[in-house]
């Protein structure tokens, strides 16, 4: 299975348990750049991995096997995100490829609770800094329908939206280099 036949199967109703060919995307980078994630498969279907053909789960592991090596050969895990070929703008909606992007982000960051990307008292402000973009743009944050009062005076700001869209690739190197590298 190609990388474009995956990402046509992940974006159809077939696709039952998964995320979106965008959010996985993210899902897998946030697999690749944080902490190990020993059950990112079965967290990626929900639980229903079984479900899921050996092709598509093999595609899967391919696709993600490929980012750690863009990522290894410092050249960066590129995010899939379509930019307005008009305006040269970014869309910041909710139903953007960004907000897409970063929810799979989160998805995977907070999928176990066993694994707490916060946990190193010497990285946590490193790490909440580093994965803010995602936070912000994902909009998990509400709780009880509330929304965080902080992240949504950020998410008015065009220009703050922009600049932290615009650091989230490099943001993925150091986490990586964060969580991967021994001091």
């Amino acid at each position: 299975m190609t990388l474009e036949e995956l990402q046509n199967f992940l974006d159809s109703d077939a696709n039952a348990h998964g995320l979106d060919s965008v959010a996985t995307h993210g899902f897998l980078t946030a697999t690749i750049v944080g902490k190990p994630l020993p059950n990112w498969l079965s967290l990626l279907f929900e639980g229903q991995e079984s479900k899921v053909s050996a092709e598509v789960k093999a595609a899967i592991e391919e696709w993600r096997a490929e980012l750690l090596e863009d990522l290894q050969s410092e050249e960066g895990i590129a995010l899939p995100l379509e930019i307005d070929e008009d305006s040269g703008e970014m869309d910041f909606s909710p139903e953007s490829e960004l907000t897409a992007w970063s929810i799979g982000f989160v998805d995977a960051m907070y999928g176990d609770e066993n694994v707490d990307w916060f946990s190193d008292e010497e990285s946590s402000e490193d790490v909440a800094m580093l994965t803010l973009p995602m936070m912000v743009f994902s909009g998990i944050d509400t709780v009880d329908g509330e929304e965080d009062e902080d992240l949504a005076a950020i998410r008015r700001d065009d220009d703050a939206l922009a600049q932290m869209a615009n650091s989230i690739e490099g943001n993925l190197s150091e986490l990586f280099l964060l969580f991967n590298t021994e001091e």
